[in-house]
């Protein structure tokens, strides 16, 4: 099996989201597309495209810089991380379920 068409595998994985082992059975060995996809993430591989992609495009004037920070934080109240039990509680309920209406009346 060539690079290519291993790769090939990996992108449908990726863009489908199936499990390595829904792969199709035309493409082979769902484990062979695994193996080289799991030693090319190790190795290091996929970032370095990646890089070389962004690079040419950067070069060539295809990457726009627009940079967005958001630094709003939420707050929670003090007391909101309180397990909601009072000191000595045993966490115990004593609640009575009622129907509503008795289902064979209809």
């Amino acid at each position: 099996m060539s690079d290519r068409q291993v790769i090939n595998r990996m992108v449908y994985k990726i863009r489908t989201g199936i499990s390595w082992r829904d792969l199709p059975e035309c493409y082979g060995p769902w484990k062979t597309v695994y193996t080289r996809f799991r030693r090319y993430a190790l190795d290091g591989v996929f970032t370095r495209a990646l890089q070389q992609i962004q690079a040419r495009a950067d070069a060539v004037g295809d990457i726009d810089r627009l940079v967005q920070i958001d630094s709003t934080i939420v707050r929670a109240h003090q007391h909101a991380a309180a397990t909601g039990r009072k000191r000595g509680s045993t966490g115990r309920t004593n609640w009575t379920i009622t129907p509503l209406a008795d289902p064979e009346a209809d």
